[in-house]
């Protein structure tokens, strides 16, 4: 397995994750790596795939990979700007566009019995993002595609496994982007669709116990998906040398400490909980700023980590249910191009203060391959079903500053609302459903009385993986009756609003 790997180099594209993606679903691993910071084991990788970028080969800030030891060493796909970088500084030409080549478009030609084009014909639909256009082919450059507006929208280099292409087949609108990606690493580069979720359970336990040995590890789990396959992964791997340990930040769903606690009985982990939730909502006192309470709450777990650990004794390790998208948002390529969106209070590592060490099992997989993984270790299926909910809780879902009276209304909204989306079988067809308190007061009337009371917004989104979302057209009844409820049943609240924002341009939590 070790040489089935493909490498991702990322230059900054929206859509580099999506490459990943596409590339997991084929059953084959593979990683994503800023363009300038190749891996040290570049040997494991069988095949590498360059992203688009915002900017442009032609302007002042050219990103300039070093691909000596890929040319002519592996078969490279070069994707829209990957594909302008090879035809501008290698004997082509690269122009602007007469107008932004952006959108659906089809192939007007594709090359006969070419293996790249495999199960592909003329008229399919490829989507096109890029401001630039290659006008001359670099040299030894072979014409494969084109549209009726991009002349050359792919083409390969004869003497080399290089191929490039100007669309994008990594996003939806790519009708055949996945066979094309088929066609390059399976048939042309001979990679083995190998990665599997049995197949990662396999390699990560035993990765974890050669990692871990007979050390002690502390795991913090949340009640949500991540957390819980990570405990499940690690309990196969070192058994009893796991303590578990359920934090109540006081930033919970209604009820949740007490559900999530009775929830893992039975699932054969030691768990403790501990009820921190007074110590958090005193460190976000008269906080405001998103970044500021987001390390507050990070920076307080690692305390409440560190304290309980101290009762452990001998523990070496802090397991951590980080997956890929929280390490790829956090993670900016050499200050641009892929720039940070938010930090995540369980990326980056530990202050030198806390002398244990950080293992995190699911680090590299996304969230619908953390849900198959945990199918395999015979995990519930309702609680794999379970939506995604924030590290840091309700804190980032009530904007401005933090009070226990804002955490108890934002509760009981929210539970009204995930309750009735159960209650109308509508839970399982949303990815992610929350509510968000606003800094905000609005003019409302109850009974003959003026009220002058909080905000609420209703989000629910549909989604693979959190990376792109979009938002879920709930039935106007659902709404109206979910809206009704919350303002009788909960006090001071008097106006509902639901968000349809996608993800982009907005993203799926509020802060």
């Amino acid at each position: 397995m070790q040489q089935q790997n493909v490498l991702i180099l990322d230059f900054g594209s929206q859509y580099t994750q999506l490459i990943a993606r596409r590339v997991r679903e084929l059953n084959i691993y593979c990683e994503i790596h800023p363009f300038n910071h190749l891996p040290e084991n570049l040997e494991n990788f069988k095949a590498v795939i360059l992203s688009g970028s915002p900017n442009s080969v032609r302007g002042n800030t050219v990103l300039h990979p070093d691909l000596s030891a890929i040319r002519y060493k592996k078969p490279m796909l070069a994707v829209c700007y990957g594909a302008q970088y090879l035809a501008h500084f290698f004997g082509g030409k690269v122009a602007s566009s007469n107008t932004r080549e952006y959108g659906r478009a089809n192939l007007s030609f594709v090359k006969n019995d070419e293996v790249f084009f495999k199960n592909i014909s003329e008229g399919s639909q490829v989507w096109m993002s890029h401001s630039d256009t290659i006008t001359d082919l670099p040299t030894n450059a072979v014409l494969l595609a084109s549209t009726k507006d991009v002349a050359n929208a792919a083409y390969k280099i004869e003497g080399e496994q290089t191929f490039a292409i100007q669309f994008h087949p990594e996003v939806y609108h790519s009708k055949d982007g996945k066979q094309l990606l088929a066609n390059f690493l399976v048939d042309i580069a001979g990679v083995a669709q190998t990665w599997t979720p049995d197949s990662f359970v396999e390699s990560t336990v035993e990765m974890l116990q050669e990692k871990v040995g007979n050390d002690k590890v502390v795991l913090g789990l949340s009640g949500g998906v991540d957390s819980t396959v990570a405990a499940v992964l690690l309990h196969k791997a070192i058994g009893k040398n796991l303590y578990c340990i359920f934090v109540n930040n006081g930033l919970l769903r209604k009820n949740e400490f007490e559900s999530v606690l009775a929830q893992y009985e039975g699932m054969g982990l030691n768990v403790k909980g501990v009820d921190a939730s007074k110590r958090f909502l005193d460190k976000l006192s008269g906080l405001s700023d998103p970044e500021a309470k987001r390390k507050a709450i990070g920076n307080t777990f690692i305390d409440v980590f560190d304290d309980e650990a101290h009762h452990i004794s001998d523990v070496k390790w802090l397991a951590q249910g980080t997956i890929y998208p929280d390490v790829i948002e956090s993670v900016s390529v050499n200050g641009g191009p892929s720039a940070t969106i938010k930090s995540h209070h369980n990326v980056g590592g530990l202050p030198h203060f806390m002398k244990l060490k950080i293992v995190e099992p699911l680090r590299m997989i996304f969230k619908d391959e953390v849900r198959r993984v945990g199918a395999t270790l015979g995990i519930d299926p309702e609680l794999l079903g379970r939506h995604p909910f924030p590290g840091p809780g309700l804190a980032i879902r009530i904007l401005g500053d933090i009070t226990a009276e804002k955490v108890r209304v934002l509760q009981e909204v929210d539970a009204i609302f995930i309750n009735g989306l159960k209650e109308d079988g509508l839970y399982d067809k949303v990815w992610q459903a929350g509510a968000i308190l606003l800094p905000v007061n609005s003019v409302g009337v109850m009974g003959d009385e003026r009220t002058y009371e909080k905000v609420v917004v209703l989000r629910a989104v549909e989604s693979t993986d959190g990376m792109t979302a979009d938002w879920v057209d709930l039935p106007y009844k659902f709404l109206q009756k979910i809206s009704n409820n919350i303002i009788n049943q909960v006090k001071g609240v008097n106006r509902v609003v639901y968000d349809i924002s996608s993800k982009p341009p907005a993203t799926i939590e509020w802060e």
